[in-house]
């Protein structure tokens, strides 16, 4: 089976709310000694939309040198203003990223007519490979799979999808859809508790939080699925299924990712940006009792 666990990193920073360029380096250690296939810069987790353009530059020049090919690198270049978000776009490729990923505009509910043309002309100014990122969630609208299917019919360099829907149907449907004809267009789920249906349906593994606290679980999950190998493919989704408590431990899981990761012995501060605020000590307990229940 294909399979891959791709990390949507969180992004550490400061007391201040700005990126710390060494701390983040950190996690990039961290992440690959711990096996991740790949690394997703500046994603949700990662809190693209509280940072200015120019730090995210810095972040995706520096994160690109150190990582350095050593796993694949994607890199969230969504901006409001569509100049801007094609100029981060062509500078993360220039840096030497694999592809970029961008969620549509949100905000106003789109119809599909806005947002085909938003990506079409987005395709056409991106000089490199562009992953879709569908989260109704945040967007207020769907990429259904007839209009994926038509955009990747269109445009060579759109290249994968990470499909981040509360329903593994709507992932299953857009394999079905568009691999059939477009074989090596990948699909992610964007939970990590579908990763096990996602890559016994066709798709192409995920891009999910967990693993920025728990790699070893995500990626010895990636490496039993890799081998078909379903018995232990089963026991890592058990272990993935507990590790999903996580996500109910307070309104924002980011701050919660961040305190997991200082539990876990990661060289950072789990800081985020305003007007988020750390883990209190009640969640730090709970993130405490998971993490020990899991064996980690």
């Amino acid at each position: 089976m294909k399979a891959k666990w791709i990390t949507p990193a969180v992004t550490a920073m400061d007391e201040n709310g700005h990126v710390d360029l060494d701390a983040n380096k950190r996690i990039y250690d961290f992440l690959i000694e711990n096996g991740m296939d790949g690394i997703l810069l500046l994603g949700s987790i990662g809190e693209f939309f509280a940072i200015p353009l120019e730090e995210k530059k810095r972040l995706i020049r520096e994160a690109a040198a150190y990582i350095d090919h050593r796993v694949t690198v994607y890199v969230g270049t969504n901006e409001m203003n569509f100049e801007a978000c094609t100029e981060l776009s062509n500078y993360a490729l220039e840096q030497g990223a694999d592809g970029v990923m961008v969620i549509s505009p949100y905000y106003f509910n789109l119809p599909d007519s806005a947002v085909l043309n938003f990506y079409d002309t987005l395709a056409e100014r991106v000089h490199g490979p562009v992953l879709l990122y569908n989260f109704p969630d945040r967007t207020g609208y769907d990429l259904r799979p007839d209009l994926v299917y038509t955009l990747v019919s269109r445009h060579r360099n759109i290249v994968g999808i990470k499909d981040t829907v509360a329903t593994m149907g709507h992932t299953r449907a857009i394999i079905q859809k568009v691999k059939k004809e477009y074989p090596d267009f990948m699909v992610f789920s964007g939970f990590d508790e579908f990763f096990g249906h996602n890559v016994l349906s066709g798709g192409d593994g995920c891009v999910a939080g967990l693993s920025n606290f728990a790699p070893e679980v995500a990626s010895g999950y990636a490496d039993r699925a890799r081998r078909e190998d379903l018995a232990g493919m089963q026991e890592y989704q058990k272990k993935i299924d507990e590790l999903m408590a996580i996500y109910d431990v307070a309104p924002q899981f980011v701050p919660v990712i961040k305190k997991a990761m200082e539990v876990r012995g990661v060289k950072m501060k789990p800081f985020c940006a305003p007007p988020v605020l750390p883990a209190t000590e009640e969640e730090t307990e709970s993130i405490r009792r998971i993490l020990v229940e899991a064996g980690l």
